[in-house]
């Protein structure tokens, strides 16, 4: 009696073949990527001594300075992010809604949202702090601009992908009954994706908060300006006063987050 042994492969050779292609691209990549790198090996080795040496004049923090500039720069930068995410939910609410396929069914209404969303988390906060501080000179408004516009696209998908997943059964109660567009959209929308609309505002002003925080490098102010000044200058005792502050400030902003998500959602 003959019998077949059957080996069982989790991949086909296909499957096989195209793993290892995908394998050899990243490598190639990567050595591509360290060949075009200018690596100065000098400066590599004597990294180590240059940190130790930076933090050894860190060293005493000078907690004096805070309330001579910190302070303020810090609540100009926690105004600048809350003041930010409220701007950009002037643009991201109207383009999640142009963007929901079960709202606006025109693909070139689609088009155009989807270009905007794109454009806006295509170029970096401090592109956009560059950008505006080109227009209205150095200020808090660069820096709410800066966050708005870099916000819109993560906010407005977000948005836009929790309306298309909400429940259509009573969106068609409601238009059954002859409700208006307005009507459907407060009472048959809104009730199903407040908590999606909390949490993901909630995360993204937790973000611009940290994003914010070195938007005054290239002078849309807050905390950002106290610290380039402070490098410029070399006092190192204050740039760590402001290091440290910028961290508090952050892990803070982490838990009233975390808290207020656990009440709302």
């Amino acid at each position: 009696m003959n019998t077949m042994n059957h080996h069982w492969q989790r991949f086909t050779l296909k499957q096989k073949l195209s793993r290892y292609a995908v394998y050899l691209v990243l490598i190639m990549a990567m050595v591509q990527s360290i060949q075009s790198v200018e690596v100065i090996p000098e400066f590599f080795f004597d990294a180590p001594e240059q940190m130790a040496d930076m933090f050894s004049r860190m060293w005493p923090i000078d907690f004096a300075y805070y309330p001579v500039s910190v302070h303020d720069a810090m609540i100009e930068t926690l105004n600048i992010a809350t003041l930010g995410t409220l701007v950009t939910l002037i643009f991201a609410l109207p383009l999640a809604l142009m963007n929901a396929s079960n709202i606006v069914a025109s693909p070139w209404v689609h088009w155009i949202a989807k270009f905007f969303l794109v454009s806006s988390r295509s170029v970096n906060s401090l592109v956009w702090a560059l950008l505006f501080v080109s227009i209205f000179g150095p200020g808090v408004i660069a820096g709410v601009l800066a966050i708005a516009f870099r916000s819109v696209g993560f906010v407005g998908k977000l948005l836009g992908e929790a309306i298309e997943e909400v429940n259509m059964g009573p969106i068609e109660a409601l238009r059954a009954t002859g409700a208006s567009w307005a009507s459907v959209l407060l009472k048959g929308y809104w009730p199903q994706i407040l908590p999606s609309f909390f949490s993901i505002v909630l995360f993204r002003w937790d973000i611009n908060v940290r994003e914010s925080a070195v938007l005054g490098l290239v002078g849309a102010g807050g905390i950002g300006v106290v610290l380039s000044d402070s490098m410029n200058l070399f006092e190192w005792q204050r740039v760590a006063v402001a290091l440290l502050s910028i961290f508090v400030v952050v892990i803070i902003a982490e838990i009233v987050v975390v808290n207020i998500r656990k009440r709302l959602i």
